[in-house]
């Protein structure tokens, strides 16, 4: 008979031996041990290492068969239990469809990241007919390139209590208008940069002990000036568009960004365009309540004759824009360590910015003047032709081309 003290033994050697072992080695030893003690073996060898009585069984087949497996092999081939995207298909897009709404983002890297629990993502998915585990999701999202954050990046800015309820519409407006094959874009300003001999963010490989030599300090050079790169992000496309001014970031600026956008590329690749929905933030250049976006804007309407529709992002979640980890992110890591020497190199530096997944920068400098403070009249807004949605007119609003 096995007594306590035996297994309490046998206990301390599996755990010993347990950190070199693989599984099938595991399941030989249990069955070695098991056949040495004899009687009541077995059962002692489960409780001591909390094995499935059937693995030691398996065990014990093996070792009665003989080597049945090659050596360098655990399991026999196709063995195992199948990975759960082989086994469902559609199990990648399901979860990405359910996570896109919510999906956020940090400017400077491009990791993912979603505010939605593991478990409650396996929950849906079972609901929809795709039965998980919260652990495999968790596998899931790893490979997808999202990441756990600190709960700190959940908090940006004025929680409005709108602000999911907007994210929701502005993801079924956006996947309403690639359905019909018309275009969606998000545009943002990037960080102003100061032109010259200035340290940069990053670090680069060079010759040991001969880094590059930049000013000790940041006071801007007004030979040179400074750079703002203002950016256009073709969501379907994987497409990217930069001007890079040299005046002031204001609304005809942001606005004469996406009409050459739209001559380069845009009408390229959608030469059946009748609408152009446009996503931004709800300040800077392109705010919600800049009458000069919203002039401009008429007059790109009136020019391609595309109904220009606009969703705002809530105030406060600048960092949620897609451009900003779709692109910026990506032009950041592109011309880290560098010195922004003149706009050329600039120019140059973001027009170069490739990933692995397709996306493409084109980049342009646009030395034009954009006086700031530019006065839009009551009368002037008055002949906009502009009808808001009936959720959140503020946010979410149409300007149609003027007829003549």
């Amino acid at each position: 008979m096995i007594d306590a003290r035996q297994v309490r033994a046998i206990r301390r050697k599996y755990r010993s031996l347990l950190p070199v072992l693989d599984e099938r080695q595991r399941r030989l030893w249990a069955a070695v041990e098991a056949r040495a003690l004899g009687r009541g073996g077995l059962g002692a060898i489960v409780r001591a290492t909390g094995m499935a009585k059937t693995t030691v069984l398996r065990g014990l087949r093996d070792l009665e068969s003989g080597p049945g497996l090659i050596p360098d092999r655990v399991r026999r081939p196709g063995a195992g239990r199948k990975r759960a995207t082989v086994v469902d298909p559609g199990l990648v897009a399901a979860m990405k469809n359910l996570i896109e709404p919510v999906t956020r983002g940090d400017p400077q890297s491009p990791l993912l990241w979603t505010c939605k629990s593991t478990r409650h993502l396996a929950t849906e998915l079972a609901a929809k007919g795709h039965p998980i585990s919260h652990t495999a999701v968790a596998n899931l999202l790893w490979e997808q390139g999202y990441s756990l954050q600190a709960n700190r990046k959940t908090k940006e800015g004025t929680n409005h209590p709108d602000r999911n309820a907007q994210f929701e519409y502005i993801n079924r407006r956006v996947r309403r208008q690639q359905a019909g094959r018309q275009p969606a874009i998000s545009v943002d300003t990037k960080k102003k940069e100061n032109v010259g001999d200035f340290k940069n963010a990053g670090r680069e490989w060079c010759p040991q002990g001969q880094p590059e030599e930049v000013r000790v300090h940041d006071f801007l050079d007004k030979k040179k000036g400074k750079a703002i790169p203002y950016g256009v992000y073709d969501l379907a496309q994987d497409v990217g568009w930069v001007s890079v001014g040299v005046d002031h970031d204001t609304a005809a600026f942001a606005v004469q960004t996406i009409r050459h956008w739209w001559r380069r590329l845009g009408c390229k690749a959608y030469p059946r365009a009748r609408s152009l929905l446009v996503t931004a933030d709800s300040g800077g250049s392109n705010g919600n309540r800049v009458r000069l976006w919203k002039w401009e804007l008429q007059k790109l309407a009136n020019e391609t004759g595309l109904t220009v529709s606009v969703s705002h992002l809530p105030p406060g979640t600048s960092k949620w824009n897609k451009i900003e980890h779709r692109l910026f992110s990506f032009i950041s890591k592109n011309w880290r360590g560098r010195p922004l020497l003149t706009h050329a190199t600039i120019v140059n530096l973001i027009g170069a910015t490739t990933t692995s997944t397709g996306l493409r920068v084109f980049c342009m400098l646009d030395r034009r003047k954009y006086p700031k403070k530019v006065v839009v009249s009551d009368e002037q807004m008055a002949t906009i032709n502009l009808v808001g949605d009936k959720f959140h007119a503020d946010w979410n609003y149409t300007i149609k081309p003027c007829i003549r």
